[in-house]
């Protein structure tokens, strides 16, 4: 810039009042009011739109995730308090069960003492009968052994004068 009014002050001209703005101005201004309002008009309006579609995304996101939460706490209260009365079903059936295997296993006991009692009645009186037939002969052999026996000691034939005191 000294240059130029160096230059202007050696041709005799007057510097011009740096304070006055000259054509230049004016244009670079038209250009950038020009530049101002196509971006103004044509690039920030899409911007805004998407700025302002991301926002309610973020803010249905927002709202989704609340009611995901709220739905969430819902259904693990049901989950826990489903767990919780299947587990008591689980106690009663389990109780049930255990109760109905002690009655089978008394039935079963009974049923079990009551054959052995009666196998331990039918042993007895078999072999009270098998006794009482081993008695009967045992005394009938007794008899004849003991005659067989006595006449061997005696020498004489006891069963033939057995018969004839019959």
């Amino acid at each position: 810039m000294m240059q130029y009014l160096a230059a202007a002050a050696e041709e005799g001209e007057k510097p011009p009042n740096f304070l006055i703005p000259n054509g230049t101005f004016f244009v670079c201004l038209l250009i950038f009011v020009i530049v101002l309002v196509v971006i103004r008009t044509m690039v920030v309006p899409p911007i805004v739109k998407v700025l302002d579609e991301r926002d309610a995304m973020v803010a249905k996101t927002i709202e989704d995730n609340k009611s995901a939460a709220a739905i969430y706490e819902d259904a693990d209260t049901q989950y826990r308090a489903a767990l919780k009365e299947a587990r008591g079903d689980a106690t009663r059936i389990r109780d049930e069960a255990r109760a109905e295997a002690n009655e089978e296993l008394a039935a079963a006991k009974r049923r079990a003492t009551q054959e052995a009692d009666a196998a331990l009645a039918a042993t007895s009186e078999s072999l009270a009968a098998e006794g009482e037939r081993a008695a009967s002969t045992a005394r009938a052999d007794v008899e004849r052994l003991s005659a067989t026996l006595a006449g061997r000691v005696l020498g004489t034939d006891i069963s033939a004068e057995k018969e004839k005191v019959n």
